[in-house]
């Protein structure tokens, strides 16, 4: 499978830097159309969002980089080298929570509801970014058969796809990606409920990514390790207690979603 996408010679782009940048398009303009609804400015979202591209681009390489130590010092300049892949999504998620942080503290706005916006872009985003793992054809799963990816109805490009070394694997990318759908189609849904309140939006999104990656990783074949656990299953279930954590003293304690809009 090629991963680049368009080359001229002197010039390339790959599918994984590409599609990274459709996530992070399609993520801000559903996080502006949201934020305009509490009188957010757009001018004040689209800073933002530009640092939160830099800072989770960034935070999600130098975590790959920190878990494959060894790899990196032997050969330090690709750790530039983000189009050939090796983003972990727990780093820049990390990124993404301090730049909100900063922004809504420094501006006087309440973090929570600026994280129930951006929330729904970044599962977005994760949906969209899986497959730029199957075009580089990596973050798969255990190996099977031929037959087992056949059983799954699967498009006969993905199955190609998963053929790699002379064997087939089971394609978790595929497994993340509609599991963020899920998610996604959930989160709205709570967005729209009446009884939802400020932060839960955001304690659901801890707890359905939590729950997904945890299961999804148990699969995974390359997981970036701490000596014999999972570091990313590991991460998951700090999420999951952070997002029940939060969740019940938000349903206790917060305003409801749409009340008392902002104006800034």
């Amino acid at each position: 499978m090629n991963p680049v996408l368009i080359d001229v010679g002197f010039f390339q782009i790959y599918w994984y830097s590409f599609l990274i940048l459709v996530a992070f398009v399609i993520g801000g303009y559903l996080a502006i159309k949201e934020a305009k609804k509490f009188h957010i400015s757009e001018d004040y979202m689209t800073n933002m969002f530009f640092f939160i591209i830099i800072f989770a681009i960034v935070g999600a390489r130098l975590y790959y980089v920190l878990f494959n130590l060894d790899y990196y010092l032997k050969d330090p300049i690709s750790i530039l080298k983000v189009w050939e892949g090796g983003l972990a999504i727990h780093g820049g998620i990390i990124a993404c929570i301090i730049v909100v942080i900063t922004f809504t503290k420094k501006h006087n706005l309440n973090t929570l509801r600026i994280m129930d916006i951006m929330v729904v872009s970044l599962i977005l985003g994760q949906a969209i970014g899986r497959w730029g793992n199957f075009i580089n054809q990596e973050a798969f799963g255990p190996a099977t058969t031929l037959k087992f990816l056949t059983d799954l109805h699967l498009p006969q490009f993905i199955i190609d796809g998963m053929h790699i070394g002379g064997k087939y694997y089971q394609p978790t990318f595929l497994y993340e990606s509609i599991g963020c759908l899920i998610g996604l189609i959930v989160l709205l849904i709570l967005r729209r409920r009446k009884s939802t309140k400020v932060g839960m939006v955001t304690s659901v999104y801890f707890i359905w990514y939590g729950i997904l990656r945890f299961f999804i990783e148990a699969l995974r074949q390359d997981s970036l390790m701490l000596g014999s656990l999972k570091i990313a299953q590991i991460v998951s279930i700090v999420l999951i207690l952070i997002g029940i954590i939060m969740f019940i003293k938000i349903k206790k304690n917060s305003n409801d979603y749409y009340k008392d809009r902002m104006v800034f």
